[in-house]
C-alpha cells in the first residue's frame, strides 16, 4: 500500500481535518486544521472530500519520503518545497513518485502548510474525526501525538487508484491565494458580553494595534498591547466560542482557537469572524493585528459562500 513516510517532522506535524464536531459536552477540544482555508483548497485540489485527513507543518523544516506514486498538493504558507531538489509550486497539485524525497524549508511568510494526498491519509477516527489534539490525548496516531521521524502514514487508496497516466495539475486562482506578509485585520462580532465593556475602552481596542505573543498556540493566540479593562474581572464559568476574545485580569487578550479549553471564566469582547480566523492561523509570533467591528449579516454570508463552496459539515 503506498504511504507517507517521515524522515524529519519539524517542530510540529500533525495529522488533521475539519476537526471534532459536537464533543465539548465531553470537555473535549474541537480540534481540526486552524487555516480552514488552506486546508479545504488542498483537498479541493485533489478532489477530496473534505474531511480528508492530511498534515498540518507549522514553522516547516519537515521532510518526507513517498512509498509508492502519488498525487499531492500544498497549501498554506509557502515553505519552498522542493521535490528532490526541484522546486514545487504551491496551491497547486502535482506528482509525488515512489522514492522521492519532499522537503519543506523555514516559512518565506505565514506559519503553517497544509499537505493534501489524494485519498486522504488512511487514520483512525475517533469520535468522528482523525484530527490529532495532543493535550487531549486523542486523534492522529498513537492517542494524538505529534508526528515523529520513522513514522508511516498509509493511504486510503492503492497506487493504482491515485495515479493517473493522464494526471493534469489543478490550480488555485490567483484570487484566492492569500498574501500572508499584509497586514492581519480582522472583524469582530460583539457578544453578549460586550456592555461589560465602556464605549471609551472598546475605542481603544479598535484604534489599537496589538502583537502576537510568543505564547501563542493551537489553544489561543495570545496578544500584547493596549490593556483592555472591564467592569469584571471574572464571570461565572461557561462554554467557549469559536474565536471568542478572553479579556483577562491584565487586560491582555486572548483570542481562543481550535483546542481552546471548553469552559472559561474571563469576559469576552465578542468573536473574531469564522471566516477571518484563517488569517490569525498565518500570523507568526510578533505580527501585528488590528480588528474593526463586523457587520454580523455580512460576515454570516461571506462564510457562507465559503462553506457553501467546500461543503463543510458546519
Amino acid at each position: 500500500m503506498a504511504a507517507l513516510e517521515v524522515i524529519r517532522p519539524g517542530m510540529l506535524t500533525l495529522v488533521q481535518d475539519v476537526g471534532r464536531l459536537g464533543v465539548g459536552d465531553q470537555g473535549l477540544s474541537q480540534g481540526g486544521a486552524v487555516d480552514i482555508h488552506a486546508y479545504c483548497w488542498a483537498n479541493y485540489l485533489l478532489g477530496n472530500e473534505m474531511g480528508c485527513p492530511q498534515l498540518e507543518i507549522t514553522l516547516g523544516q519537515a521532510s518526507f519520503k513517498a512509498r509508492g506514486d502519488l498525487i499531492c498538493a500544498i497549501t498554506g504558507a509557502d515553505m519552498a518545497a522542493t521535490l528532490d531538489g526541484e522546486p514545487v509550486v504551491p496551491w497547486r497539485s502535482f506528482q509525488w513518485r515512489d522514492g522521492q524525497v519532499l522537503k519543506l524549508a523555514y516559512p518565506r511568510a505565514g506559519l503553517r502548510a497544509y499537505l493534501a494526498v489524494k485519498g486522504g491519509l488512511d487514520v483512525p477516527t475517533t469520535l468522528g474525526s482523525s484530527s490529532t489534539v495532543v493535550r487531549n490525548s486523542i486523534g492522529g496516531i498513537e492517542s494524538g501525538r505529534a508526528l515523529l521521524s520513522g513514522d508511516r502514514l498509509d493511504l486510503r487508496h492503492s497506487v493504482d487508484e491515485t495515479v493517473a497516466s493522464d494526471f493534469e495539475s489543478q490550480f488555485t486562482p490567483i484570487r484566492f491565494i492569500p498574501d500572508y506578509a499584509s497586514p492581519v485585520q480582522l472583524r469582530v462580532i460583539e457578544s453578549y458580553q460586550s456592555i461589560s465593556f465602556s464605549d471609551k475602552v472598546k475605542q481603544n481596542f479598535y484604534q489599537g494595534e496589538y502583537k502576537i505573543s510568543q505564547q501563542t498556540d493551537r489553544m489561543g493566540c495570545r496578544l500584547e498591547g493596549p490593556p483592555i479593562a472591564g467592569e469584571a474581572e471574572g464571570i461565572i464559568s461557561e462554554g467557549i466560542a469559536y474565536g471568542a476574545i478572553q479579556i483577562p485580569p491584565n487586560g491582555q487578550p486572548i483570542i481562543l482557537l481550535n483546542d481552546r479549553q471548553t469552559l472559561g471564566g474571563y469576559p469576552k469582547l465578542g468573536c473574531i469572524a469564522r471566516v477571518d480566523m484563517p488569517k490569525l492561523a498565518q500570523a507568526a509570533p510578533g505580527s501585528m493585528v488590528r480588528f474593526s467591528p463586523g457587520d454580523l449579516d455580512t460576515l454570516q454570508q461571506e462564510w457562507q459562500l465559503f462553506s457553501r463552496f467546500f461543503a463543510l459539515p458546519f
